[in-house]
This record gives structure tokens, sequence and C-alpha cells, in this order.
């Protein structure tokens, strides 16, 4: 799920442009505070008009935006086709082996498909179908059982249908008929009753089924469902194992398929796919499609529904990946994925490096210093990333150091959204050298 912000840097406008789209996120309900955004020297505004910007070298970027488009989402179907094997594994012979492996699995799919996300705005085509593969957080007791002491969304009448446990569900006065689990019929269980906290498909569906709830709150610890949850007949464990299983075959394979028509969307060659209408357009819009991305990533996503919102509300709820606890390299891999597009380069699932035209080359042949400083701060973003990656793999997660006890945990991660309000800062002078006036980045209502 989305939320956004705005922020007080005075080269920013308050109002998110239309092409903006966050519609599988949800919007906080608690008052948003504003964080004291570092202050930075920006360079001097690019003119309205550069003069020198080539036509036919800003179509090659725009056209190297799609070839990155093209591999990181052949990259995320890669992984979650390995994904699917490991889950059908897991179905074949339930081990706490089988079981480590299909996390495994889940957790590697979710780094190339991490980088995916700064294609969402901007790209109707992937927004309008994100929500089915990532939206988030969840009412989990939509989909299995839970702790006795569940807190779910407020006024959510699916929050605890457990569709595992019945054929037939009953939400408010409808009563809805799940006695065949198939990915169709999931789908169409997304935002149930109007609750964007009713999600029961994509990869945190499938991350709770796989790790169950994380009951250790801000203390350490993922979930630990057990692998007898998904033996067939004695020795089953929670109830229901053959629909348990049912639903994560189902939940898993519909992940594929939609991943699998992502990539169809980014062929080139194709002329009734988006990339024929991406780049059919004026390179201009190209170029404001990439950088508002860029922008709305960084700011309203990563910096506001991500990380703010958990870190004011001290809320594991509202954490990414809160079931296994991988948190930190989702924020890590979104950060990753902005810097991708501005450099035109992306590294491949195989080791490979994929580099072209770029962004960064149209900015330094315009105003060299609006490049640097963008590079600068593309680099300090990443280097506060990996600050949380180290805590985490040191020992304390994203939700340890979002406790409200833990000053030293939260400042790492002021810190981290600290950097992403610069660097969109420096996004909007690029975008400015390059002759595109108000970008707008989407802020999710954040104030910064």
């Amino acid at each position: 799920m989305l939320r956004t912000p705005s922020w007080a840097t005075a080269s920013l406008l308050a109002v998110a442009i239309s092409l903006a789209g966050c519609g599988e996120d949800k919007e906080s309900t608690a008052p948003q505070q504003a964080a004291a955004p570092q202050t930075a020297t920006q360079p001097e505004s690019a003119p309205a008009q550069p003069a020198g910007i080539n036509e036919e070298a800003a179509a090659a970027v725009v056209n190297h935006y799609a070839d990155l488009a093209l591999a990181v989402f052949s990259d995320a179907h890669a992984a979650g086709v390995k994904l699917q094997e490991a889950v059908d594994a897991l179905l074949a012979n339930p081990t706490e082996e089988t079981l480590v492996a299909a996390r495994e699995a889940w957790l590697a799919s979710r780094v190339p498909y991490m980088q995916t996300e700064v294609f969402r705005f901007g790209n109707p085509v992937v927004d309008d179908w994100e929500g089915q593969l990532n939206a988030w957080p969840l009412d989990e007791g939509l989909i299995d059982y839970v702790a006795e002491d569940y807190q779910h969304g407020l006024g959510n009448p699916g929050a605890t249908a457990n569709i595992i446990a019945n054929e037939k569900i009953q939400v408010g006065e409808d009563v809805i008929d799940v006695t065949e689990i198939t990915g169709e019929k999931l789908a169409s269980l997304n935002e149930l009753a109007g609750s964007e906290a009713n999600v029961a498909t994509g990869y945190h569906a499938i991350e709770f089924l796989l790790w169950g709830q994380d009951l250790n709150g801000t203390g350490p610890g993922a979930g630990e469902r057990p692998a007898t949850d998904y033996v067939e007949g004695d020795g089953c464990t929670g109830g229901h194992c053959d629909r348990r299983r049912a639903y994560l075959k189902a939940v898993t394979d519909l992940l594929v398929s939609d991943l699998h028509e992502m990539v169809g969307q980014w062929q080139p060659d194709q002329p009734e796919n988006y990339r024929a209408s991406l780049v059919a357009e004026s390179a201009e819009n190209g170029l404001r499609k990439m950088l508002f991305g860029m922008g709305s990533l960084s700011l309203g996503e990563l910096a506001g529904e991500r990380m703010k919102v958990a870190l004011e509300a001290n809320s594991t709820e509202d954490e990414h990946d809160c079931f296994s606890d991988n948190t930190h390299n989702s924020h890590f891999y979104n950060a990753k994925g902005i810097r991708n597009v501005y450099l035109g380069e992306y590294q491949r699932i195989d080791g490979t490096t994929l580099t072209g035209p770029s962004l960064s080359s149209l900015v330094q042949e315009q105003k060299p210093d609006v490049d640097t400083v963008l590079r600068e701060r593309l680099q300090a973003t990443e280097a506060s990333m990996q600050v949380l990656v180290d805590s985490a793999n040191n020992g304390q997660a994203f939700d340890q150091l979002i406790a409200a006890d833990n000053a030293e945990g939260q400042e790492k991660v002021r810190a981290a959204i600290g950097a992403l309000v610069e660097q969109t800062a420096a996004i909007e002078q690029a975008a400015a050298a390059l002759g595109i006036a108000n970008l707008n980045p989407d802020t999710a209502d954040h104030e910064f």
C-alpha cells in the first residue's frame, strides 16, 4: 500500500501531478508530524528552457529506461519462478528444510521486485497492476489463523474472516463462497468490503503463509510458522492444512502469472503494449515520467509511507515486510531502483550489468553541478540505507529500530528519511536542468 508527504524545501511545490498513482497503499490515520529535514545547499535552478538538449539523445534515454524496466521485471519474474519451485517443493515434502528454502526464495525474489517500484509512478500500467502484488499492510486474519490478541484494522468486516478455515465467509450481510481456492477467486477478494486492509494476494500474503505472524513486537525475531502447517493428514498443525496448501499454491502461481504479464508490457517491437505507447510520446514526457517516478518513490512512498509512518507511530504493523523482518532490504532495494534509473544501469540477478544512455548524462551536459549534487545525494541515501541493513545483520531489525524507547535506532531511520528528502530536492533540480518545471513528486500528503 502507499502513503505520501510534502516538505518545506523551497524548490518543491505542494500539489502532486495527475501522473501520481497510489491505489494499493493505505492512507495513514495517524496525525503526521513534520520531521526536521536536513538542510542542504542546493545548486542554482536551471533555466526553464535550457538550450542544447538533443531530442535524439533524450529519446535514447527513454528507450533505455524501457530496457531497464524489461530487465528488472524479467528478473522479478525469474525470481518468482524460483519461489514457485520452492513452494512446490515445500508442498511435496513439508519439512523445516523445505520451509526454510521457500523462505529464502521469497527473500531472493524481493531483491529485483523492489527495484521495479520506481517504474510505478508515472506509468499507469504498472501502478494499476502493482496493488495485486505488493499491497500492504494487511489484516492477515482474512487469510488464516491469528493470535487471540490480534489487533486488526478498526471497522474492517473481513479482518477475521479466515478464508483457509471456512468455505464460506460472511462479510457484513454478504456471504461469499470460497470453497474453491483459485488465484482468480483470491484476487477478487482484494479490498473486500471496501477495506484496503483486506489483501488476499501478492508477496505479503505469501510472506504471511511462509512465516506466520511476527508476535515479537519491537523485540527480536520474525514469524515462526511451523512446516507442519502444510502436512497432509496426520501431523497437520493449525488446522485445514489442505486449504492452506491450496491457498499457498494458488497465490504463488498468480504472482508468477502477474509478473509474466508485466514483462510483456515492456518487450520491444510489440505495437500494442505499454512500451510502444511510451516511446511514441515526446521524449520530454518520457523524461518527466522517469524523474517523477524517482521523486515520488523517494519522497512520498519510501520516506513517507514506508518509513515515516512506522517511525512516528512506533508501529510494527506499518513496517513493509513485517512477517519476515526483511524491511531493511526492501527499503535498500527501493532506493537502489531510484539510482538505477538516474544512472541508466542495473545489476541483474545473474551478475551482469545493463548500462546505457542515462538521465545523468543529459543533466551533466546542461548543468554539471546539478548532476554532481544528485549523484552525491544518491550515494548518501544508499549509505543511510546500508546502515539499516547492517543494523539488521547485527541483530537489530527495522521493527526494533522504531521502538519508542530506542532513540539511537530511531535516529538511524530519521537519517535515512532525511537523505531521501534531500535526494528528492536534487531530483527536482535535475528536472529543472532539463527544462522540466513543476515536477511535483507525489508526497502522499506527508510533510517533512
